[in-house]
């Protein structure tokens, strides 16, 4: 209930909080499963946000553990089709709750669901692929053990910015791994390196390698040419835009900046609390002009609040 509430609206925000998203296979998007997206992680939960979002299907994810704290956030993140998967370093002792987690994955597959896990295992805001861990290897491995026709989707995601608002964001499927693309007569050690070898494969031409200071290349990947006629009549709205949204937007910037330190979570946290903020933000400004104008047309606000900022989205720089 709460998943699909939640998505409905995210499909309407994302046009928001993404100025293009370019997909290679947009057919994929209505795939039945069962299936497991195994994605890079550049960016934090804004990842499976994205990927949740999009596809037609209700998709579960796998995230960090340790964000299941105290019993109504598990209970709410679980709503959100979420489930955990601990590391290491969140204590060793957690690890056997993995094994539950795969189950779960498993009866979902035989559901014919879909899940999303995040290959390299920790995020890093960068434009470049690292190893593969062994966890998404292990769950496909193990399904296809029990007779799950599960197929594996290699997903690469590319943003052109970790910090400005507004992507540009490049995503790719490859070519489904089976049951059949793997030889699992050499015993399990064999066999994961085997499948990691082939998902790192089809990953690395899908992640872009980009240093952070090759602005020409950050450009040349993601830059989106706006026509002139749009740029000319989104111009003044554009304006309006910045305006009526920077009160609510460069105190949200500052709070997270302060909390994450600048960390790999920082764009995902930006986008979140926007996400949240902003109806209660526009309802208010909305409620105030109509209390002291009186007049009912102030009501066109709650229209001209997400056109301008759509407007503004448009024609803010795209590259640092």
């Amino acid at each position: 209930m709460l998943y699909g509430f939640v998505k409905i609206i995210a499909r309407a925000a994302i046009k928001f909080y993404c100025r293009d998203l370019w997909l290679n296979k947009k057919a994929l998007l209505n795939c039945d499963g069962p299936l497991l997206l195994a994605a890079n992680h550049p960016n934090s939960f804004l990842d499976a946000i994205i990927l949740c979002t999009i596809f037609d299907k209700p998709v579960y994810s796998l995230a960090r553990g340790d964000a299941f704290n105290g019993k109504l956030v598990t209970k709410i993140l679980l709503s959100l089709k979420m489930l955990p998967v601990y590391r290491v370093s969140e204590g060793v002792e957690n690890l056997e709750e993995n094994y539950k987690t795969f189950d779960l994955c498993k009866e979902i597959f035989k559901q014919n669901g879909i899940v999303l896990i995040f290959s390299e295992g920790k995020c890093i805001n960068e434009w470049h692929l690292r190893p593969l861990k062994k966890g998404t290897a292990r769950l496909a491995i193990s399904s296809w053990t029990d007779g799950i026709p599960l197929k594996v989707l290699p997903v690469g995601i590319n943003y052109s910015s970790f910090e400005k608002f507004g992507k540009n964001i490049r995503m790719f499927f490859g070519e489904f791994i089976t049951r059949n693309d793997i030889d699992m007569q050499d015993g399990p050690g064999k066999s994961i390196q085997a499948f990691n070898t082939k998902l790192q494969n089809q990953l690395a031409p899908f992640v872009f390698e980009i240093d952070k200071t090759d602005k020409a290349k950050l450009k040349a990947s993601f830059y989106v040419r706006q026509p002139a006629l749009k740029r000319i009549l989104l111009y003044l709205p554009s304006i309006a835009g910045w305006l009526l949204h920077a009160p609510l937007f460069y105190p949200v910037k500052k709070i997270v900046t302060k909390k994450t330190n600048s960390t790999d979570h920082y764009d995902s946290v930006v986008i979140a609390l926007l996400f949240l903020a902003y109806p209660v933000y526009a309802g208010m400004v909305t409620c105030l002009f109509f209390l002291y104008s009186g007049q009912w047309y102030a009501l066109w606000l709650l229209l001209i609040f997400p056109a301008t900022a759509w407007a503004h989205l448009q024609l803010k720089k795209q590259v640092a």
